[in-house]
């Protein structure tokens, strides 16, 4: 009995402890993400169809929100090596990966922008998207504000950052003037903008606002690219805070053209803080809009799973390049055994671990330390590099599954290590 009333109060601390640092987390840059998504915590099993998303109790140090048991390790183990005994024939192999933008066009076509919610999370897991002023804002601005409710269905408020946007206009007033505005991450007086938006290619154009250069964002001190845009599921919330953050300018690329013309329609779409592009990041031979190191950010989120094996070394030393020293490369992608690979059927399998859907997309699976690999060959050091397990449960069909996803924050060092690739791997933190 007194075991159990121990159990209990550890129970109620633990619970209690991780509702109060909740708060306190959400900014913190630590090993382990502050828990945003799924932050309800699951203390009687019999609840578990109550909410889509949970977060098994466990001590507060714990670096996984779920844990698994050895068995159940074991039959995801079981599972993946069953769907994977029949292999894609190698001429469809073949297929899908010369014809991967046609089934990414043909799943922007179907669904449009109705497929994915928005990312709203995102400042919640990658703080470092925004510059280091506007971040110690919204520390204020949420220490100072009611406590955020999570609603079951998007695990975050539509209402990101109350006021912020009237702030924005505020401070935009206060420093620049009502007669100034934003084109490419300039700022001009309105004048000026109309004689860029008017004529951006004229050759008078140079002459007119002295400095303009020649690729968009050109005037901005901080910039942000999003690899994988898809119908702008990211790009918006993060246009939402930027297009109020003088000097600040947003890239985003996809190779799917139908997903770029998406993010363009959008009415919240505004080309004076944001250039979408079609681009492919597997043909190293096409240049970007833009130099190399200019990028204080990249975000690479649920893209890299989407590309073959073989090419994602040379994708990631590609990105790495675009970074300025010290800048910061966010990812996160599914892991090793999350519950959509364990669904795959037999023949569905391209290779280890890398399957094709339904519709002709792929995606792999990831561990840690593949992403550590990939990430450090490509000289970046590593600052986050975790799984994240949830418990994600189907109400209506009372099915619960058990998600896993790779989340990693790479720097760009501020000066190059003059260690050998040999050394490098010897110093692997995993192996």
């Amino acid at each position: 009995m007194g075991s159990l009333n121990k159990m209990n109060f550890i129970t109620r601390f633990s619970a209690l402890y991780l509702r109060k640092s909740k708060m306190q987390q959400r900014y913190r840059n630590s090993g382990r993400p502050a828990v945003p998504l799924g932050s309800r915590i699951l203390t009687d099993p019999s609840k578990v169809f109550e909410h889509n998303m949970w977060q098994i109790l466990q001590l507060p140090f714990c670096r996984d929100h779920m844990q698994w048991s050895q068995e159940e390790e074991e039959r995801a183990k079981d599972k993946a090596a069953e769907n994977s005994l029949v292999k894609v024939q190698l001429e469809d192999q073949d297929k899908y990966e010369k014809e991967a933008s046609k089934y990414w066009n043909e799943f922007y076509k179907t669904h449009k922008n109705n497929f994915f919610k928005d990312r709203n999370w995102l400042f919640l897991e990658f703080p470092e998207i925004l510059p280091e002023k506007k971040r110690e804002q919204l520390k204020t601005e949420e220490k100072s504000s009611e406590s955020i409710k999570i609603n079951s269905t998007s695990c975050f408020p539509h209402q990101d950052f109350p006021g912020m946007l009237e702030e924005g206009e505020e401070y935009w007033k206060n420093n620049y003037g009502e007669d100034s505005t934003s084109v490419q991450g300039q700022i001009y007086n309105k004048k000026q903008a109309k004689s860029v938006t008017d004529n951006p290619q004229g050759k008078n154009c140079r002459e007119q606002l002295g400095e303009l250069e020649s690729f968009p964002g050109s005037g901005a001190a901080y910039r942000v690219l999003e690899v994988g845009c898809g119908a702008g599921n990211s790009v918006f919330p993060i246009l939402k805070v930027l297009c109020n953050t003088p000097g600040t300018f947003l890239y985003c690329c996809d190779f799917a053209s139908g997903a770029v013309e998406l993010v363009k329609s959008h009415s919240s779409y505004n080309s004076a803080w944001c250039f979408a592009f079609v681009h492919d990041v597997c043909d190293d031979a096409l240049p970007y809009p833009f130099p190399d190191e200019i990028l204080d950010v990249i975000l690479l989120v649920f893209v890299l799973s989407a590309i073959h094996p073989d090419r994602m070394q040379r994708v990631v030393n590609r990105l790495a390049k675009l970074l300025k020293p010290g800048g910061m490369l966010l990812f996160r992608d599914y892991g090793r055994y999350d519950t959509s690979q364990l669904r795959f059927r037999k023949g569905h399998c391209l290779s280890e671990n890398f399957y094709v859907r339904g519709d002709g997309t792929r995606v792999y699976f990831f561990t840690k330390d593949e992403v550590w690999n990939m990430f450090n060959l490509a000289g970046l050091t590593e600052v986050q590099n975790l799984v994240d397990r949830r418990l994600q449960v189907n109400r209506k069909k009372k099915v619960k599954m058990q998600r896993v996803w790779i989340q990693s924050k790479f720097r760009k060092p501020l000066l190059l290590s003059l260690s050998s690739p040999e050394e490098t791997t010897k110093r692997h933190p995993y192996g």
